[in-house]
């Protein structure tokens, strides 16, 4: 590259940093659409089964496993003499127009069915054609966040990562209030409006819209951000050009901690988000809110983690230490998990509102020092390799959350008919909380010291084999 990326980056400067945090807006405000609305639609509006919607919907993480694929060839591959942006770009132009197709593909499904109108079972095609869309948008999503994170790696130092996270991460969650205000705003005529051939125009005219707005902010966020890869390469993009996918995964699997660290990813994000496919069905049966209402709670949400963010990256981390605050951050979610499961004991809509702020905070303070853990966690000449192997641990999780949260609610229903709406929401929330208590358990093996003695030699026998 232009400048040599094994020389320590200059700090970037925080317009920057901003601009680049504008992409995971973009995803922030997708992620409300199909984690929360689409889901709040498809169980509650239209009867799909909720295993049957957790199930479609994992398929966007099982494909998950492509991400050490993708990091790998933008550490070694670049297009249009970048290594990074030109994967973000294609991801997101694929991504947009999935995320647009969704809407007749889900429509046609309910009415080839019945569903909605208490038809027969649903047909193989249609159940196989939605997976398989899901399928394709996670191929596209790891196409485009695996080289961005790659890319924040290789724009930030280990000190200021923090500092960046922070900001990305809380553009994240902008994009998820933006997401869910845009949300409320656009569809609330359709409160209460559970007819199909009423709900798929407006739906689809604002998926178009909001399809359209994610490509250009894309393009604007990472255009020119990215030193061109020059003909005289330093000394990290040349391994990187020599390392092979079979070097590079050597290297990945060289240390036990790489082993511990992806179980707690893995623990802790499932933790986070088991309760994800249900949240708003939560809202909707337990406390009788309207979908304008229960898609704010995403808001709610949203601003809790903004502050936990930015509370992590500037104040408690320099203060403690990532470890330590992943720790706290965890502690802080399992309490979190405890008064979600409160506020649907006693019914109260205040008291929900109160806990999802209280849930969000939490959430971006272990969010924060979970991701500066994982660039930690990451050699510099096979980044996108090992940012690959961190999203793949965070996405499986991500995927058993969708299928396990919906499966567990429709145990829930089978096991306590006649009981009421908590008891299905409860049984997803205490499972939710026991698996956090054991991430808890497992960061206690975390050490990034041992990490780096052990894949520094790793990568060091790897590159000496083009000596000998």
């Amino acid at each position: 590259m232009s400048q040599g990326m094994s020389a320590k980056p200059a700090r970037l400067p925080l317009h920057q940093v901003l601009r680049l945090g504008t992409f995971q807006g973009c995803l922030g405000c997708l992620a409300v659409i199909f984690a929360g609305m689409l889901n709040r639609v498809m169980i509650s509006e239209l009867a799909f089964p909720a295993l049957l919607v957790g199930g479609a919907l994992a398929f966007e993480q099982l494909v998950a496993p492509s991400r050490v694929l993708f990091g790998q060839i933008s550490d070694a591959h670049p297009l249009l003499h970048r290594y990074r942006t030109p994967y973000i770009w294609i991801g997101t132009a694929l991504f947009c127009g999935l995320a647009v197709a969704s809407i007749p593909l889900i429509f046609w499904l309910a009415g080839s069915i019945g569903i909605a109108s208490g038809g027969g079972p649903a047909p193989w095609l249609g159940v196989l054609a939605l997976c398989g869309l899901f399928a394709a948008y996670g191929l596209a999503i790891s196409m485009a966040s695996t080289p961005y994170l790659a890319l924040v790696i290789d724009l930030t130092d280990e000190d200021e990562r923090p500092r960046a996270v922070g900001f990305i991460w809380c553009m994240l969650t902008v994009g998820i209030v933006i997401g869910a205000i845009a949300i409320s705003m656009s569809l609330k005529e359709l409160d209460g409006v559970s007819d199909p051939a009423l709900l798929q125009p407006v739906l689809q005219a604002f998926m178009g819209r909001v399809a359209l707005v994610v490509l250009g902010l894309t393009l604007v966020s990472t255009l020119g951000i990215e030193p061109a890869a020059g003909a005289g390469l330093d000394s990290t993009a040349q391994n990187r050009q020599e390392i092979t996918l079979e070097r590079a995964w050597r290297v990945v699997t060289s240390s036990r901690q790489i082993f511990v660290f992806f179980a707690f990813l893995v623990l802790f994000t499932l933790g986070l988000f088991l309760q994800d496919p249900i949240l708003e069905s939560y809202g909707a049966e337990v406390f009788a809110m309207p979908i304008s209402a229960t898609t704010a709670l995403n808001a709610l949400w949203g601003i809790g983690t903004l502050a936990g963010l930015l509370l992590a990256g500037l104040v408690i981390i320099p203060r403690i230490g990532k470890l330590a605050t992943a720790r706290l951050g965890s502690q802080l979610i399992l309490a979190s998990l405890l008064l979600l499961l409160l506020a649907g004991a006693v019914g109260q809509v205040p008291l929900l509102k109160v806990v999802m702020v209280l849930f969000g905070l939490a959430a971006g303070i272990g969010t924060n020092s979970a991701l500066s853990l994982m660039l930690d966690l990451t050699l510099p000449q096979v980044a996108g390799t090992f940012v690959g192997v961190w999203g793949l641990a965070q996405a499986l999780s991500r995927a058993m959350g969708k299928l396990i949260g919906g499966g567990l609610l429709d145990l829930g229903r089978l096991l306590l008919p006649g009981e009421g709406a908590f008891p299905p929401f409860a049984l997803v929330l205490g499972v939710e909380a026991l698996v956090m208590a054991g991430a808890i358990v497992v960061l206690g093996s975390v050490s990034v010291a041992r990490f780096r003695d052990d894949t520094r030699h790793t990568f060091a026998e790897v590159m000496a084999l083009d000596l000998d």
